[in-house]
């Protein structure tokens, strides 16, 4: 087996499950970034848009665009957040609630197809890893710490 670094496999891992969700959006006329978005709104009780990008990891003008896509189909629908003036709370319509559940089968479905093919411990271990590098990259403890640079520099230099 060829040497693969952590990086290419999470980032052809995730392109694969990322083209797999946008083939299945495209059927309904719609984008992966959508679903995550109808799944990411509280059904009930609306999400302030300021929270959306940060739940989503995504840069406000692409959930900009998103948001502005959803208004347009008749997904979601802005009101003024009675609790603050400036700011803007996001509903799902009935037919995004719609879209929400057909989302959330698609996740489920994903979710219990890879659980059928891996074992317990296998994808304990999967999040275990996904943590540490999470919590190492949130703590700036790859690129922002000399000691690692300089360890990486020792172990590459003999």
């Amino acid at each position: 087996m060829k040497d693969k670094t952590i990086d290419y496999v999470l980032r052809t891992t995730w392109l694969a499950v990322n083209k797999m969700y946008n083939e299945e959006a495209a059927k309904f006329d719609t984008t992966m970034a959508t679903g995550f978005a109808l799944l990411s709104i509280d059904p009930e009780n609306g999400t302030p848009s300021t929270s959306l990008g940060p739940k989503m990891g995504m840069e406000a003008t692409s959930l900009s665009r998103t948001l502005k896509a959803m208004e347009d189909k008749g997904l979601i629908i802005r009101k003024p957040n009675p609790e603050d003036g400036r700011g803007v709370l996001i509903y799902l319509t009935d037919f995004g609630k719609e879209k929400r559940n057909y989302s959330k089968e698609r996740v489920l479905i994903f979710n219990d197809t890879i659980k059928k093919n891996v074992s317990e411990e296998q994808l304990r271990h999967f999040y275990e890893v996904a943590d540490v590098i999470n919590n190492m990259i949130s703590n700036k403890k790859i690129y922002n710490q000399k000691e690692s640079i300089l360890k990486y520099n020792e172990q590459t230099q003999n």
